[in-house]
């Protein structure tokens, strides 16, 4: 989302509720002690026709829940099914969110508000359906910085503090609360499929890729693809398109997610629900970010492969209404689509003109050997070669032949780039927990925001469904 984009004109859409009866349940959100104002997203809240909305209007319907005019009655519980770590489980489902409403952007998109924190539900299973503080302002600081760096994300919209002290088992406590919104095109995930394969509900199964396709259009299979019109099949290349470049910008940005669970995987290829994430200190393929992952499952230069066996978890579940070979035949395009994301992104990364695929992926395995040598932070590596600029060796011979991408923007001219490592995350966490000091998190959200600016608009496959545009 940028700052260009036009503003809206606030128009309730909640569409979700020709198919909400099965896919989810109402329920209240929770009645928190207090509610302060921590963070509005100005902008992101411009695109949906709320930027006028006051604080106190904000906080009533952020923080206390009153529904929006013309939309929701009442909050919706997702329900889905997953696999957690490789094990499936059926009994997970919204625990400690919902669905709040839906509404278009200034781009006529269908958004979704959705929830972190916000209460029990009947999904929580043991939990509180609580959020820490200092799990909302690392979300701010996931989103604002993945958004900054070309990945398609959700938005951190608002951060309300709701005057509770958590216990937690992973962190000093008791600590503060929060209830947190998050902007997004969807909340479906290859959960909610693999949910209606387990009850084996085909009429259900065909109406939510019938939503999912009119919602959130992409473009049409291959000519040569097995089964092209049918609409699992289009829904199963779509999702193979998206996933492929949601892998390949976690790459390029240096991201480790940390929980790339099918109960976690959005079909628009938005990436969400962020928690243990960390970004590399250095380029590292086995550095993992949960604590909990003890075999490395979920590490860094394990994503690409995470996404495509989601993507194969998605296609097992359209089974329910698709044969096999055409489902097959998308899901074998996930390789292919990677690596020409990850070369075109990586050439936008790097301020190089794209020369074509063989080329491309040339630069991106030098660069690789280069950091990897050298140990040097992937941000700082970027910024200090940006344009092509002091490679040696063959690595410099290649690069050579390449046009640098002209950018005045200032921010190429400071003394270092943006970052966030988790040192820089743990200050800022820091500063509020100790001193209530908010200013370093504002100061880095305009700091992120202003290296998106430098960067650009990030590239995506010609033809495709913009995860951008509007939003």
């Amino acid at each position: 989302m940028s700052d260009h984009l036009q503003a809206s004109i606030y128009t309730p859409d909640p569409a979700i509720t020709a198919i909400s009866d099965w896919l989810g349940v109402p329920v209240d959100a929770a009645n928190f002690p207090s509610t302060q104002l921590r963070f509005r997203n100005d902008r992101a809240a411009r695109s949906i026709g709320l930027g006028g909305l006051s604080d106190e209007q904000w906080v009533n319907h952020f923080g206390r829940f009153a529904p929006l005019d013309g939309n929701l009655p009442q909050p919706l519980a997702l329900k889905y099914h997953g696999h957690q770590f490789r094990n499936y489980n059926p009994d997970i489902g919204d625990g400690r969110g919902f669905l709040f409403a839906q509404l278009r952007d200034g781009a006529g998109r269908l958004m979704d508000l959705g929830t972190k924190g916000s209460g029990t539900t009947p999904y929580s299973r043991s939990g509180d359906g609580r959020l820490t503080l200092k799990g909302a302002v690392r979300e701010i600081l996931a989103t604002e910085m993945l958004e900054a760096l070309g990945v398609n994300t959700s938005k951190t919209l608002s951060v309300v503090e709701t005057g509770e002290e958590l216990q937690r088992g992973d962190e000093p406590s008791p600590t503060r609360s929060a209830v947190m919104v998050r902007l997004s095109h969807s909340h479906i995930r290859v959960g909610s499929f693999q949910r209606l394969l387990a009850i084996e509900d085909r009429d259900q199964m065909e109406a939510l890729v019938e939503y999912c396709l009119n919602q959130f259009p992409g473009p049409p299979p291959p000519d040569d693809a097995p089964g092209r019109d049918e609409p699992a099949v289009r829904l199963m290349h779509n999702v193979v398109e998206r996933m492929a470049d949601l892998a390949a910008s976690y790459m390029v940005a240096g991201f480790v997610h940390g929980v790339l669970n099918t109960d976690n995987m959005n079909i628009t290829g938005e990436s969400f629900d962020y928690g243990p994430w960390r970004w590399l200190p250095q380029w590292d393929a086995s550095l993992t970010a949960a604590y909990f992952d003890h075999s490395g499952l979920y590490a860094f230069g394990r994503q690409p492969e995470a996404l495509h066996w989601n993507c194969g978890q998605f296609a097992v579940a359209l089974r329910l209404l698709a044969e096999t070979e055409p489902l097959v035949f998308a899901l074998e395009r996930f390789g292919p689509l990677y690596m020409e994301a990850i070369a075109r992104r990586w050439c936008w990364r790097i301020g190089l003109k794209s020369r074509g695929l063989e080329l491309d992926s040339q630069i991106v395995a030098g660069c690789e050997k280069a950091m990897r040598e050298s140990k040097t932070q992937p941000d700082t590596f970027f910024y200090s070669h940006r344009g092509g600029h002091g490679f040696e060796g063959e690595l410099g011979e290649l690069v050579a032949g390449y046009s640098s991408v002209e950018s005045k923007h200032e921010y190429w001219s400071d003394d270092a780039p943006q970052s966030m490592v988790i040192d820089e995350v743990e200050a800022i966490w820091s500063a509020i927990d100790k001193r209530d000091d908010w200013g370093p998190l504002t100061d880095k959200v305009a700091a992120l925001r202003r290296m998106a600016v430098a960067h650009g608009k990030a590239p995506i496959a010609a033809g495709h469904f913009d995860p951008q545009a509007g939003g």
